[in-house]
């Protein structure tokens, strides 16, 4: 065993104890794959800002944000406030709610390809309800996704996810490789006539952070048209790059986009929203779906959006894209110092990191595995969480100050791995 991990074990006895608990009641201990990391994921106690603090006492200064859902840090006092508003007067009611509308109202607001917008309560049950949408409209089944990409957690995408398809996996799933609108063309070419919907991330999360042109975009949403198909668009991570989502950004227009996250301000939340024709599918007058779920768009977490989005203004997302080249750039210079090789892709306000001399293209398996589990370890051992895949994810409430100190904590982390490395 490396110092770097005796070092974590030491300091988290009481985590490290929670274990064998929680290995009894749930598998692997863990309630979602990627919470979860070895020796033992830490337990935590309480969040305030930008730290979190685990039941052992640690303090740590949270570059997850729970996987961009925290777009302001914990318990943002205006999300406390505007929640606790409602709260009292009940939390899931069996009729439409005012904050609900306002919720709605600000996102239409917000994304220009969205008309109208349906709640659900994760950002993997937006997309399922999508594609129910695409499949509805087209009378067709099959989906084309983007090999490695991630939708949520469904037979459908998660066979996408990991890099497979046909019938051995799942027969409705076809793959192709993300950026290449050659290959989409072809797929769509050729069997869109059996093609209900493409669905793209507006940035690939999970495998890498990996971006691609507008044009890329554009060509497959065309090629997507000319097969009658349904052009889905996930920004479940990706809607807090702009005021008006990544899509904005990118100059592109989907039919349908798939929200989640931000929007929940912290709570459980998702969202379809798009073109009035494809979305009036969902209108129980017309009788096409039939969607309901008991705590959509419920007043707590529809109270907890409105100042999570209202309050992801332009200037605070510059700024957090502004500090996050400047932790990239530090985070470089460290490593370098220390003879770690170092690469990264940065989009606004996130970074994943590699410890490649190169970026590798979207995948799931990583050639600096060892390396960067070191990494995250040792981040730990020095007071910073991140996800155990190299994600960074920042907030609003983050300083320059913070900035600096979380450059201050990855050098030592940096010369941490490097040693046990050399």
């Amino acid at each position: 065993m490396g110092s770097i991990e005796q070092t974590y074990i030491d300091r988290t006895p009481l985590s490290a104890a929670m274990g064998p608990r929680a290995l009894k009641v749930m598998p692997a201990g863990e309630t979602r794959a990627a919470g979860y990391h070895s020796p033992y994921p830490l337990t935590l106690s309480h969040a305030k800002g930008h730290t979190l603090t685990d039941i052992d006492g640690n303090d740590y200064l949270d570059l997850s944000n729970n996987f961009t859902s925290l777009a302001h840090g914990h318990a943002y006092p205006p999300i406390v406030d505007a929640v606790s508003r409602v709260i009292g007067a009940g939390t899931a009611w069996p009729a439409r709610n005012n904050t609900q509308i306002e919720l709605a109202e600000l996102i239409c607001s917000r994304v220009a390809s969205i008309d109208l917008v349906r709640f659900c309560n994760s950002g993997s049950e937006a997309n399922m309800l999508a594609l129910h949408v695409a499949r509805t409209h087209t009378g067709r089944h099959k989906v084309l996704m983007a090999k490695f990409g991630y939708h949520g957690s469904h037979e459908v995408f998660e066979a996408g996810f990991f890099g497979n398809e046909g019938e051995k996996y799942w027969p409705h799933t076809i793959v192709a490789p993300w950026g290449d609108a050659d290959a989409f063309e072809a797929v769509l070419a050729e069997q869109g006539d059996e093609i209900a919907a493409v669905f793209l991330e507006a940035a690939m999360g999970s495998s890498g952070l990996v971006g691609a042109p507008t044009e890329f975009f554009q060509r497959v949403i065309d090629a997507t048209h000319r097969a009658g198909a349904v052009f889905v668009l996930d920004e479940v991570i990706t809607l807090r790059m702009s005021e008006g989502g990544h899509q904005a950004s990118l100059g592109i227009t989907p039919d349908l986009t798939t929200m989640g996250k931000v929007i929940g301000g912290g709570y459980p939340v998702g969202a379809v929203g798009g073109r009035a024709d494809l979305m009036n599918y969902l209108d129980p007058g017309r009788g096409k779906i039939f969607h309901s779920g008991t705590f959509n768009g419920n007043p707590v977490t529809t109270a907890a959006g409105i100042p999570s989005l209202g309050h992801l203004t332009a200037d605070r997302i510059a700024t957090m894209a502004a500090q996050a080249e400047r932790l990239d750039t530090a985070m470089a210079a460290s490593a370098a110092a220390v003879g770690l090789p170092y690469s990264s892709r940065r989009i606004g306000s996130l970074i994943n990191v590699y410890f490649t001399p190169e970026a590798p293209p979207a995948n799931l398996l990583r050639s600096d595995a060892a390396v960067m589990r070191s990494v995250h370890l040792a981040g730990m051992n020095h007071g910073l969480y991140f996800a155990s895949r190299g994600l960074l994810v920042l907030s609003t409430v983050l300083t320059d100050a913070d900035i600096d100190e979380a450059a201050e904590r990855f050098a030592s982390a940096f010369a941490d791995a490097a040693r046990e490395h050399a």
